[in-house]
């Protein structure tokens, strides 16, 4: 394989739990050294490698001798406290074999909501790649609750991606990628090689998690491709047991599944709004405002709002809907659940009056918004 002409400078690696352990209750060394050999061959070829690394719970397992433990949130973080140094220990030994060093990041949703923490993380990552250190990045388990979790790291990896304007994406799974139909109960399901759009059509055919072993499944990889794709990101869904896999991907390849970038990504702060922040609410328009929005690239006015939904502040990440509760956009509001209940419908030359202030035209500017 001729690594001198590869198409990509930057690049996340995920790896799911059941890559890791292939289908076992523990880490698979002898597979994880192979994936090294190859990231570490990029390194040398002059890519620089991102890893997102799932496992720390089955490594905290695994170190403890598979204690039986009921299942609650603090077990969980035992494990993933015990495991996540295991983790980074087997990462950190398996480089240093090809005389590489790697630098933990562990990070929480909380991390991406705040503009200042997500910029610092996207420093502390350029920072290492300069150094020609391997960032290996997790969700920080031990101390995340449901309230702060990105979840998964397919999510993880996406954002991962965005934070380090990485050009691809590979998710490597113990499946070969995405297929027409489910190949657990159809034998003709074909493997889909190429996605140039992500609709409620293709998502449909995402199920849940196969294995058992990983909080991922082919859904929540299609939510990380779609992210990462409207960012500029190319993604590519392979088999992690598939020969010279990461290798393959990276000189473009026949492997896979390859979801296509958009030809338009978003600007740095749009990618933010789109992988950082929870929605604490949504705002239901009406008909001549979705169009507004989503066909014409307006800014959303307080006149096509028909309805508020949660409490939140200015400066939040709302979710844009129609009447059906369909999601439109994502975007940063300007005014408060409460000011927009009374401003709702009405002109903006009314707003000084009935509110006392005047924060723009705008509800959310087109600048602040992502359109889905």
């Amino acid at each position: 394989m001729n690594l001198s002409e590869i198409g990509y400078r930057r690049v996340v690696i995920k790896l799911g739990t059941s890559v890791l352990t292939s289908g076992s209750d523990r880490l698979d060394k002898a597979h994880m050294v192979e994936l090294v050999r190859q990231m570490s061959s990029l390194m040398k070829a002059g890519v620089e490698v991102v890893l997102c690394t799932s496992g720390a719970i089955a490594a905290g397992r695994e170190h403890l001798k598979f204690p039986t433990l009921q299942d609650t949130m603090a077990n969980k973080q035992l494990l993933a406290a015990v495991g996540q140094s295991q983790l980074i220990l087997a990462w950190s030994e398996l480089f240093s074999l090809y005389g590489l060093h790697v630098g933990q990041l562990l990070l929480t949703r909380a991390d991406l909501q705040d503009r200042e923490r997500y910029l610092n993380a996207r420093d502390s990552l350029n920072a290492l790649l300069a150094q020609g250190i391997i960032p290996i990045i997790n969700e920080n388990d031990a101390v995340a609750t449901a309230e702060i979790k990105v979840g998964d790291n397919d999510n993880l990896s996406a954002r991962a991606a965005l934070l380090c304007d990485a050009s691809l994406l590979v998710l490597l799974t113990d499946q070969p990628g995405l297929f027409d139909a489910d190949p657990r109960k159809n034998p003709d399901a074909k493997l889909i090689s190429e996605v140039a759009n992500i609709d409620d059509n293709l998502r449909k055919l995402a199920g849940g998690a196969v294995s058992g072993l990983g909080t991922g499944g082919m859904a929540t990889k299609l939510e990380a491709a779609d992210i990462a794709r409207r960012a500029g990101v190319e993604v590519i869904i392979a088999s992690g047991h598939h020969g010279n896999v990461i290798e393959k991907a990276v000189c473009k390849y026949d492997v896979g599944t390859h979801f296509f970038a958009l030809k338009n990504p978003l600007e740095s702060r749009k990618q933010w709004i789109l992988a950082g922040p929870n929605t604490k609410g949504k705002l239901v328009l009406d008909e001549g405002a979705v169009n507004a929005v989503t066909l014409k690239g307006r800014s959303l006015l307080s006149k096509g709002i028909k309805g508020v939904v949660g409490i939140f502040q200015r400066g939040d990440t709302l979710a844009i809907v129609d009447s059906d509760g369909k999601m439109h956009a994502k975007g940063m509001v300007r005014y408060s659940s409460d000011d927009i209940k009374k401003i709702m419908g009405k002109h903006s030359d009314e707003f000084e009056s009935i509110l006392g202030h005047d924060y723009g035209d705008a509800v959310i500017h087109r600048n602040d918004m992502v359109v889905l």
